[in-house]
């Protein structure tokens, strides 16, 4: 049986990153999708030129109606961007214990344009982290959410993620993507087990936008077979870095 996720986050004009990246992965794994949209964006691959925030009563009533008829295996959440966009979702989202919330916090584009107002995050980390199954944070998100610099090595990402996770999420991939050495490896932190969990996979000679859009709903897609959380993950690195190697052969 073919499984539903529901996607919230902004569009992407340029069609590298944002619900087009989701929907484009979700098709290829075969999952059925609903969206709500919280944002229009202008974007290049080299910058964010313009952003319109969708009402927060418009966003409430996506919600509602896709959620009304059911048959929700999963959700996916990504770009925000507005502070009452922030709090309509964490009033209409239901529990995780109902439905694997899957959160990629979107806070800034790869190209450094900002993607969610300064008074949105304080209400992103105390309200909706609580509220989530999983965080996907990538190396700078994660220093930000935290109010610290970015993680550096191991050691401090395994520590910067067991910090998030006392923010109340269930768990916490901690992504390496844009670090440095020979590997990139994520972390994984959960309520359920006290030892920190990571994936390592080959760092890729290759650049491609959208690979935290691309990764959490690959996740998402797996949570909704009822796949354990950690296969999830490693599943959707696996994916994320099939994706980056055939950028790669494409190049050559």
């Amino acid at each position: 049986m073919r499984r539903t996720v529901l996607v919230i986050g902004g569009t992407d004009s340029s069609g590298g990153a944002g619900l087009v990246r989701d929907v484009q992965v979700l098709a290829e794994l075969e999952v059925r999708v609903r969206c709500v949209v919280t944002a229009v964006t202008a974007q290049t691959d080299q910058q964010v030129g313009a952003i319109q925030y969708i009402s927060a009563d418009v966003v409430r009533q996506q919600m509602l109606a896709a959620l009304e008829d059911g048959g929700i295996d999963a959700i996916k959440i990504g770009m925000l961007g507005a502070r009452a966009t922030i709090e309509t979702i964490v009033e209409t989202l239901p529990s995780p214990d109902e439905i694997p919330i899957v959160l990629d916090p979107v806070i800034a584009s790869s190209s450094g344009g900002a993607l969610l107002e300064e008074s949105g995050l304080s209400v992103l980390r105390d309200h909706l982290l609580p509220r989530v199954t999983i965080i996907t944070p990538n190396l700078l998100e994660s220093a930000i959410l935290l109010d610290d610099d970015p993680a550096i090595d191991e050691l401090m990402m395994i520590s910067q993620a067991q910090r998030l996770l006392r923010l109340g999420p269930r768990a916490v991939l901690l992504k390496g993507g844009h670090g440095t050495g020979a590997e990139a490896i994520d972390v994984l932190s959960t309520a359920a087990s006290p030892a920190p969990v990571q994936f390592r996979a080959p760092r890729v000679d290759a650049i491609l936008r959208g690979t935290g859009c691309a990764l959490s709903s690959a996740m998402a897609s797996s949570l909704a077979a009822g796949v354990p959380l950690p296969e999830a993950c490693e599943r959707a690195k696996g994916y994320v870095l099939n994706a980056l190697l055939s950028v790669r052969r494409h190049r050559r």
